[in-house]
């Protein structure tokens, strides 16, 4: 997710949002689930002032021909290193070092993503995905609210930043919560009033218990038009009352987000949505967690392995201009009595410490695994995570803040379920103000910290 605008044509992968133009929406069927039915928000009227929401992934090729090796992708994170400059993950290697129970694998839930455009060569991307990392085939549900688009890069480009991000968001979910079904409900296009409706079409129809959105719009668009941030508001505020969790990006862009001053993203800063911030993870070649520092490639001492391909971004993470403070950050330490603050929690976020994504769309030698990171990897990657304590507690958990904070406020168990990042120089300042993550606890760059999956599905569960 970024804010500011990257060229295609540059190298390593991170879909970022943003938020400048303008398009509308669509509805209508397609994979296994046919039964389900059209949104009845779908008929609200759209506000006149459309806002619209932006990726723009920077990809380096990684491998473009898979299965080099049989059971798994062919170099390890130290040989990334030492080969691209740039670590790569595997789920595995995710799992591993995050701490995800063996046992726990998403079986009987379902995962709902939201996207723009989708991709046209989704299902066998996922498959290649699959194939390569020794994964059980995923259960994926296609949703076109009002009609599928037809793909066309030429036409707008913003089609196949949408494609790539529809990929990250599929493979990483599936990746992580392997026996969940993924129910992706597509967008005809990228405005504000398409991807609220895509939104509702979910939780009208009741697709699932948890709800991912790796896309954001810096709030200060939103001032003086504000229906649609009054409509998506109204749709997470039904969705957390059905017991659905909403998860998403807090941004790639730093605290400014390209713009003039500090900034949260909406979605992730309505107070019903858990806000992903990131950070850069450090595992060793088996996967063990050694480390974990704020994602901000603007700072020497952060940027991995000598920084060698540049700055991509930082984690977002700012104070509300829209939203109060809600009471589950009454007492977070952040400093900020009055406003509602973005980051809550944080993952993985750095392209240089990037999760590996198959793209097949974009044509001959082009298509291949790819280097991807950002926020827009901890939406879906927190959104399995969700997928798995509903597993364990045999029930939806619905609205997750309120239980996060209630974890933290525990200094034991929040040491046992939660990495807290902090530490000299870490800041999401990045061309612009921001805020430090130096003390220990909650901050605004990583929130509350990345997950001890193991610990924390525990104390969520029970």
């Amino acid at each position: 997710m970024r804010t500011h605008r990257h060229s295609t044509s540059s190298l390593i992968a991170v879909p970022l949002v943003g938020a400048i133009s303008c398009l509308g929406l669509t509805v209508g069927l397609a994979g296994t689930a046919s039964g389900a039915q059209t949104s009845a928000r779908s008929a609200t009227a759209p506000s006149a002032t459309t806002i619209t929401y932006q990726v723009h992934p920077i990809t380096k090729l990684a491998l473009a021909t898979p299965g080099a090796t049989a059971g798994g992708f062919p170099y390890t994170p130290s040989e990334c290193v030492a080969t691209f400059g740039l670590a790569c993950y595997s789920p595995q290697d995710l799992r591993t070092g995050y701490d995800f129970p063996s046992t726990a694998t998403g079986a009987g839930q379902t995962i709902v993503i939201v996207d723009a455009y989708g991709s046209p060569t989704l299902r066998s991307d996922l498959t290649v995905y699959d194939t390569e990392f020794d994964l059980p085939a995923a259960n994926l549900n296609i949703f076109y609210p009002e009609g599928r688009p037809t793909y066309n890069p030429r036409q707008h480009h913003n089609e196949t930043s949408w494609a790539a991000e529809t990929s990250l968001d599929v493979e990483q979910a599936h990746g992580l919560a392997p026996a969940a079904t993924i129910d992706l409900v597509v967008a005809p296009n990228n405005s504000g009033n398409a991807l609220n409706n895509a939104e509702a079409f979910a939780v009208d129809n009741h697709l699932g218990s948890v709800m991912s959105m790796s896309f954001g719009a810096p709030e200060d668009l939103f001032r003086g038009n504000n229906d649609q941030l009054l409509q998506a508001n109204a749709i997470y505020q039904q969705a957390v009352s059905q017991g659905m969790s909403v998860f998403a990006s807090s941004g790639d862009s730093g605290a400014t987000e390209g713009t003039a001053a500090p900034t949260a993203l909406f979605p992730a800063s309505d107070p019903l949505v858990t806000s992903v911030g990131g950070t850069d993870l450090f595992l060793s070649d088996s996967g063990t967690y050694e480390s974990e520092t704020t994602w901000n490639d603007s700072v020497a001492s952060l940027c991995p392995f000598g920084c060698a391909a540049g700055a991509f971004g930082a984690t977002g993470g700012a104070p509300s201009i829209l939203f109060p403070q809600p009471s589950y950050q009454a007492s977070d330490g952040s400093g900020f009595t009055t406003a509602r603050t973005t980051s809550d929690v944080s993952f993985n976020a750095s392209v240089y410490t990037g999760t590996m994504i198959y793209l097949g769309f974009l044509g001959g030698a082009n298509n291949g695994f790819y280097f991807f990171g950002g926020t827009s990897e901890g939406s879906p990657s927190w959104a399995a995570i969700a997928a798995l304590a509903d597993q364990a507690a045999g029930h939806p958990l619905g609205e997750l803040n309120p239980l996060l904070y209630s974890i933290a406020a525990n200094s034991t168990s929040y040491a046992a379920d939660f990495h807290n990042i902090y530490g000299p120089g870490q800041s999401n300042a990045f061309g612009g103000p921001g805020y430090s993550a130096t003390a220990a606890g909650y901050n605004l760059p990583t929130g509350l910290g990345s997950p001890n999956v193991a610990n924390l599905i525990s104390s969520l569960a029970g």
